[in-house]
């Protein structure tokens, strides 16, 4: 699949507001290694509806040990006659596997700055966005998101469908709004 850079909001804005993108074009690439897309996502993804992957690295660990290779010679008598002899060995164990985690993400959350506005306020009232409410999903915002979601299970500076709800928000649904009959704009 090809990642096309995307240079600007301009560009994230236009890349959002087209009625059907593709996935190349719709794939943003978050700083903190969160991807997010439009129509591109787990198995069952639907594709009017925007999805982020959050990637957590492998931990890994680098163990190093003394190994005997030969053991000490000891005479009759208990003397020491021959030290043992040790080797160094390294090796690396995966402490924590790596975990890929798709979740649905508002598509707004991302390119709408009356959106992104409207999660800061709401962040900030309840005690984790301090600073100016600028309508960019810049920094301070992903870390005060991720701060946010981080007790319900998701430690992601993209915003959760579900998050976006528990704050409150008004998050468009095109899958209710199909079984209604109303037009998607998602």
């Amino acid at each position: 699949m090809k990642l096309f850079p995307l240079i600007g909001a301009g560009a994230l804005w236009l890349a959002a507001c087209s009625p059907a993108p593709s996935p190349e074009v719709a794939r943003l690439l978050d700083r903190d290694g969160t991807i997010v897309t439009r129509g591109e996502g787990p198995e069952n993804a639907r594709p009017d509806a925007c999805y982020a992957q959050d990637v957590t690295p492998a931990v890994i660990e680098t163990v190093t040990e003394q190994v005997m290779v030969a053991p000490p010679q000891v005479d009759a008598g208990g003397t020491v006659t021959s030290p043992a002899i040790f080797q160094t060995e390294t090796r690396q164990r995966i402490v924590t596997e790596r975990d890929d985690l798709w979740f649905e993400t508002p598509c707004a959350a991302e390119t709408d700055p009356e959106f992104i506005a409207m999660v800061q306020r709401a962040l900030a009232v309840r005690g984790h966005y301090r600073g100016p409410v600028t309508g960019v999903m810049d920094l301070r915002t992903r870390r005060a998101i991720r701060e946010y979601q981080r007790p319900q299970g998701l430690n992601s500076g993209a915003l959760s469908l579900a998050a976006a709800r528990l704050l409150g928000l008004a998050v468009w649904d095109p899958e209710a709004a199909a079984v209604r009959g109303a037009p998607s704009d998602a």
